[in-house]
């Protein structure tokens, strides 16, 4: 289950040109501090960002990237003049942003939050770029265009979540054939030790408060209803061609273990670390070698125990709605992923109640058709439908004050 080694690791000798969509947030920051680590085993292409000019411009200039995108076209102005004299290239727009990520380069990373990112991803891999995939939106709306794409073109698909890429080490050098289950692993976020009716009246801010990870707001909250994992089942079935009923999810409070491979013969492999992003980020970086990470060491004698437990289906439903979505195929994965999006940012801005976010997940997913998408167009159109529905139920929510 390990993609062929045609590729070497970067080195001084042998520098990997790169380019970073999404470099501006925290994938794209911690990507960019180990290219800086080692500045001479990397040439930095292309940097993309949705508009946030004043932070794009300072890496572009910190790493000397050739380019520099932002997604917004009416930011092109400031990101023009941030760059002037520099010799760096400024351009914006969805067309400079697709541009950007065909150049050719040795290695990709796709960090662009949403289904915005779908696009861009699709045509790295097109190109046959080795692609490091930290848009979970990409693979749980369109896992199969983009695996089929990849086995097309030869190119060559990085997991960056913890989970996912400690499932690819564990698989290393292991055949298909002989893997039983995959099991991840969750933290149960800031809610996992509490009942549901506790949960009706948490606040933002208690869900904003990840007790093991630093994060963005959005993955925080899907933490919390652990929405987060069931979209990660549905990444590890199209990452790794294992079916459903062979997904298992484990909550282990303290995120050491990040992931588990269960083979036939009875035994188990798992990935153990510090919770770091720049781990699974660095790994993919890497490939197919190591680089090095500062930072701290895990000490199993330091942390003492390492606790495991089924996961609480009647507490976290949102496992249960991502397990039909993926049984049943079709559009409802881009369902769920779309639904999810817009009831998690109006939870963020006081719209909806906790428990809400679900619940209009669930409703958007009994309401709309579940047919097979055959393109990319036909994955928008379903996550546009998706998301005008899960609005005019926020609205209508709020209007009622449920």
């Amino acid at each position: 289950m390990t993609p062929p080694t045609r590729h070497q690791p970067p080195s001084r000798e042998r520098p990997r040109s790169i380019t970073i969509l999404g470099a501006t947030g925290s994938v794209g920051r911690s990507t960019l501090d180990l290219v800086r680590a080692d500045p001479r085993a990397f040439r930095v292409e292309a940097l993309v960002a949705c508009n946030r000019v004043e932070a794009l411009a300072e890496a572009a200039i910190a790493v000397e990237a050739k380019l520099a995108v932002v997604a917004d076209p009416e930011a092109y102005p400031a990101l023009r003049d941030a760059l002037a004299s520099t010799g760096i290239e400024a351009a914006a727009g969805p067309a400079a942003v697709l541009e950007a990520a065909a150049r050719p380069v040795d290695w990709l990373m796709s960090a662009i939050v949403g289904a915005v990112g779908l696009a861009p991803t699709l045509e790295a891999l097109r190109q046959g770029r080795m692609v490091a995939i930290a848009n979970k939106e990409c693979l749980v709306c369109a896992g199969s265009l983009l695996m089929g794409t990849a086995r097309a073109s030869g190119a060559v698909i990085l997991p960056v979540d913890s989970e996912h890429n400690a499932i690819f080490q564990a698989l290393a050098g292991h055949r298909a054939a002989d893997v039983d289950r995959l099991i991840l692993t969750a933290s149960g976020g800031p809610f996992r030790d509490l009942d549901r009716a506790a949960m009706a009246g948490v606040t933002i801010e208690q869900a904003l408060a990840h007790p093991n990870w630093s994060m963005g707001a959005k993955i925080s909250v899907d933490s919390a209803t652990m929405m987060n994992k069931g979209l990660e089942l549905i990444e590890a079935h199209h990452l790794f061609a294992v079916p459903e009923p062979r997904l298992e999810v484990l909550v282990h409070p303290q995120s050491v273990v990040h992931s588990l491979v269960a083979f036939k013969d009875g035994s188990q492999l798992a990935q153990l670390g510090v919770p770091d992003m720049r781990v699974p980020i660095a790994y993919c970086l890497g490939w197919p070698g190591r680089l090095g990470v500062e930072g701290t060491r895990l000490d199993l004698a330091a942390v003492g125990r390492l606790d495991f437990r089924a996961p609480d289906d009647q507490r976290f439903p949102a496992l249960t709605l991502a397990r039909r979505a993926l049984a049943e195929g079709g559009a409802r994965p881009i369902t769920l992923n779309a639904a999810n999006e817009v009831a998690v940012a109006a939870f963020i801005a006081g719209k909806l109640r906790f428990l809400d976010i679900v619940a209009i997940v669930e409703d958007v997913l009994t309401r709309l058709p579940d047919d097979e998408p055959g393109s990319i167009d036909d994955i928008l159109w379903h996550d546009g439908e998706a998301r005008r529905l899960a609005e005019q139920l926020v609205t209508a929510r709020a209007a009622i004050g449920a």
